[in-house]
């Protein structure tokens, strides 16, 4: 007597390269926290440009991670809850 059982196959998903800006306050000291946010889960983390000027409020962070679709609104609802963010959209 022979038994099959259908196993499904692992879902491929597909990545692709997301370019998100973040503004925030804090300055330079709160750069490793958003970077860290954003490389957690082990995400590439690609074109960083960072954008802190003396005299202004708020700083601003660009850059491309490779996601899924599905990971689009954690990683932004995980950036917006950082204190320090203001905002943190897809660019």
């Amino acid at each position: 007597m022979s038994t099959s059982f259908a196993v499904p196959a692992p879902r491929s998903t597909l990545l692709l390269r997301r370019r998100i800006a973040t503004y925030f306050v804090g300055g330079v000291e709160e750069v490793p926290g958003l970077v860290g946010a954003l490389a957690q889960g082990g995400r590439l983390v690609h074109e960083l440009s960072v954008d802190i000027r003396d005299g202004v409020r708020e700083s601003s962070m660009v850059c491309a991670v490779l996601l899924a679709g599905d990971e689009i609104e954690p990683l932004l609802g995980r950036l917006r809850a950082l204190p320090s963010v203001v905002s943190s959209e897809l660019a």
